[in-house]
């Protein structure tokens, strides 16, 4: 294995974490988010030269470009993680034993977390402040569209980390090839868990392929229905910013359900998005009705393939439902456990809604946008967990610590 010695170095300098304060912590991040901002020319310099050998009309475009201001809210997200209280040392459970032994559950970090994800570079500093933050190493794995300003962000953090006399090797960037996300997923004994972030092709090949603890995240398939009582104008305003406020984000809407009933209200329910030049693929029912209601150009018959669809675009499946039942079937056979919304007036709607769907994130009369760790004042995320075996929902400090027991006695023996 190539990258043996580079897991036995992130291994190693878990040791150093354990030697410092939540204070030195703080003051760590403090001084990466600063960081950031000073050198912020080399930063985007790097991801200009990314963007380069990107189609601006690529979908992941708007993920991979980095700005002054994605720069400010990176490094804000940082200093709001510093702020947060240490998920570590809490002690969950605690008892003394009939035999005198006292007994302590207490959280405390994984150890070494790798990351996968794709042309994301802010990941690469919300990774890091999370695992810091957390008493854990990271190992990152970019993807080569962001691999400069991957490059860039881990050598501006490790500059910190030496000033501060933290080993570099707290946190880690693999090469971005095929082969290093491989062998980081058959790093058994060097890194504890792996969490992958990008669409469906990479959580399937990380799920055949890895011989570590994985938490699957990333994958969304969102869909948001439009109730038979729901208010149209809060309607187009949560219809237009879950599709159109970042599209290439998971917690993007890509169906619109709407309620039979309500069919006469969708030219003015969707026509916020023509702004956007949102693409719409409607199902039978609701292509009649949009027709001559909506941009000929934009508007395409549904396929099979429109729904479950993962568009991560200007685009948008719609399909209509006789009932509550159907909504609920639909989100079912196509949803992905990520994030669904219902806008609807009724409560006895809203309350079988949020109970019956399964997904980490069920909304009332609000966007699924707001499916963020930031959002969620978690201070930031390393990702959205989908499955329902660990963490659910946003992951953040909490989600990255698991808990060992301490035992103490005084010369008790088993019989």
């Amino acid at each position: 294995m190539e990258l043996e010695q580079t897991f036995k170095s992130a291994k190693e300098a878990g040791k150093c974490l354990t030697r410092i304060t939540d204070e030195q912590r703080n003051e760590i991040l403090n001084a990466v988010a600063d960081a950031i901002i000073y050198n912020k020319v080399r930063i985007l310099q790097a991801n200009t030269n990314d963007l380069s050998r990107m189609e601006k009309t690529n979908p992941l475009y708007d993920r991979l470009m980095l700005t002054e201001k994605r720069l400010e809210d990176i490094a804000n997200d940082m200093r709001n993680v510093a702020k947060l209280p240490t998920p570590l040392g809490h002690i969950t459970k605690e008892r003394t034993l009939a035999n005198g032994l006292f007994l302590r559950r207490i959280s405390v970090p994984f150890g070494v977390v790798g990351i996968i994800y794709e042309a994301r570079p802010n990941v690469t500093y919300d990774v890091f402040s999370l695992c810091f933050k957390s008493g854990n190493v990271c190992v990152l794995k970019g993807g080569k569209d962001a691999d400069e300003s991957n490059r860039m962000g881990v050598a501006i953090i490790q500059e910190v980390l030496e000033k501060f006399g933290i080993s570099k090797n707290v946190v880690t960037l693999l090469p971005a090839t095929h082969e290093a996300t491989g062998e980081m997923l058959n790093a058994v004994g060097y890194i504890d868990l792996c969490i992958p972030r990008g669409g469906k092709k990479l959580i399937q090949f990380v799920r055949d392929t890895a011989r570590i603890p994985v938490i699957e995240t990333g994958a969304g398939v969102v869909n948001t229905f439009f109730d038979e009582a729901g208010d149209l104008e809060m309607g187009k305003a949560i219809v237009n910013n879950a599709k159109t406020r970042r599209v290439s984000v998971c917690n993007a809407l890509d169906c619109l359900i709407i309620h039979q009933a309500c069919l006469n209200d969708l030219p003015a329910l969707v026509s916020p998005l023509k702004e956007s030049n949102v693409k719409l693929y409607a199902d039978e029912e609701s292509y009649a009705v949009l027709v001559n209601q909506y941009p000929q150009e934009l508007l395409f018959q549904a396929t099979s393939d429109s729904f479950g669809t993962e568009f991560m675009d200007y685009a948008m499946a719609i399909k209509t439902v006789s009932s509550i039942e159907g909504a609920l079937d639909h989100i079912a056979k196509y949803g992905s456990g990520h994030s669904e919304s219902i806008i609807t007036e009724d409560e006895q709607h809203a309350t079988k809604f949020q109970l019956e769907v399964d997904a980490a994130c069920v909304y009332v009369n609000a966007p699924t946008s707001f499916t963020d760790g930031a959002q969620f004042g978690l201070g930031a995320e390393i990702g959205i967990s989908t499955q329902k075996l660990g963490p659910r929902g946003p992951m953040a400090l909490e989600e990255l610590t698991t808990y060992k027991w301490l035992i103490n006695g005084n010369g008790q023996i088993r019989k």
